[in-house]
């Protein structure tokens, strides 16, 4: 679902991804992870067409996503890290422009809408203006417009900020049980226990450079002392100049 092949981003002289390759097939969990300024929000926006990359190629569901960004984009949703709200409109409002977006049927939207709202706990409030939600309940309205298209992908960029560990806990096992039904979730986060948790793979970038991709016990294998995989992912980035370590 998600290809990418020698993939380059450049700022000036700053190299901010470089030559990633990397593959997520359709149903996985993949937890993207690397320290500040690794790379992984610079990815997460070549992958959304938001940013333009130097060179190199990324596809999602099969469609280019600088050569097909609409197509590609009917397929994804995303979350950034901090997700932009309209303050004036309420959370029932925005649902309904996110929705004008992906031009769904009125009846299709009412059902949807009303569901999304309460799996994600903001129907309550969906009537107030999102000028008075808390950080928690705007996070959670970013969900709930992220599905209301009914996503092949979801590109989730530190999706925990604000949540409390109730709120945690359920959109864990709501994307868990998504990709059981097929959803790919790309997810880039500094909750290294929760990844350690959900992941079906695990990737790890520092430098703009791809050190290693496999599952938690493959990744953990690549360190000189495994332990928890926060001690491995400290390990692994400690260096100055990384290379790539594993593919899987």
């Amino acid at each position: 679902m998600i290809d990418i092949q020698n993939l380059t981003k450049r700022f000036g002289e700053k190299v901010a991804v470089n030559e990633l390759n990397l593959q997520v097939p359709e149903g996985e969990f993949f937890c993207y992870l690397g320290p500040n300024g690794a790379g992984k929000t610079t990815t997460i926006k070549m992958l959304t067409s938001l940013v333009r990359p130097t060179s190199g190629q990324a596809t999602v569901g099969g469609f280019d996503v600088q050569e097909n960004p609409v197509e590609a984009k009917r397929l994804v949703g995303y979350i950034p890290d901090h997700p932009f709200l309209y303050d004036k409109l309420t959370g029932r409002e925005f649902m309904r422009f996110v929705n004008g977006l992906y031009q769904i049927d009125p009846a299709t939207f009412d059902q949807r809408c009303g569901e999304l709202l309460e799996i994600f706990e903001v129907a309550h409030v969906a009537d107030q203006l999102i000028e008075n939600y808390s950080h928690g309940m705007r996070q959670k309205l970013s969900f709930a417009s992220c599905f209301l298209h009914q996503p092949r992908i979801v590109i989730v960029d530190e999706p925990w900020v604000g949540l409390d560990p109730k709120n945690i806990r359920a959109v864990k096992q709501y994307l868990r049980d998504r990709t059981r039904d097929g959803l790919t979730v790309f997810m880039s986060t500094h909750s290294l226990s929760i990844a350690e948790e959900i992941a079906d793979r695990i990737g790890i970038i520092n430098r703009g450079r791809l050190l290693g991709t496999g599952t938690v016990a493959e990744i953990k294998a690549l360190a000189n002392n495994p332990g928890t995989l926060e001690d491995v992912f400290l390990e692994l980035t400690q260096d100055d100049e990384p290379a790539e370590l594993l593919s899987a």
